[in-house]
């Protein structure tokens, strides 16, 4: 893979429940980091699987929610981002909308639904287009 079109973190629940192949063919222009959720190594496992690499980064965890937000920024540098979690602070929104770089903030507790993974669909192929 060439430089990364877009950064995408999540919980590996995010991914679970997309039809076969949807994860490595949308996440393949991108750079993947995993929080950390309930589902532990094996869930990272299953994503790894998933999108056929032997490694996938993980986003280091933070007592506190305010300083997790913080480190998920921090990683989010330049590029556009796609983070999925169970919900976003008022700074992280702000944030979001005032970064120069594209940013989709996707609320959902567990795998995403149909809705919204088209919805991240149409985010990536833009990002796709923009790059071309």
């Amino acid at each position: 893979m060439n430089a990364p079109l877009f950064r995408l973190v999540c919980v590996p629940a995010a991914l679970e429940g997309a039809p076969d192949g949807w994860a490595a063919d949308l996440l393949r222009d991108a750079d993947v980091a995993l929080l950390v959720d309930g589902s532990g190594l094996a869930g990272i496992d299953t994503v790894a699987h998933r999108l056929g690499q032997p490694t996938v980064p993980v986003v280091r965890r933070e007592p506190t929610a305010a300083e997790q937000d913080e480190t998920v920024i921090a990683h989010a540098g330049a590029l556009p981002l796609i983070w999925i979690g169970s919900g976003f602070s008022d700074r992280v929104r702000t944030w979001a909308r005032d970064r120069g770089a594209m940013t989709l903030l996707v609320e959902t507790d567990g795998s995403l639904p149909d809705d919204e993974r088209r919805r991240v669909e149409r985010f990536a192929a833009l990002l796709g287009r923009q790059a071309e």
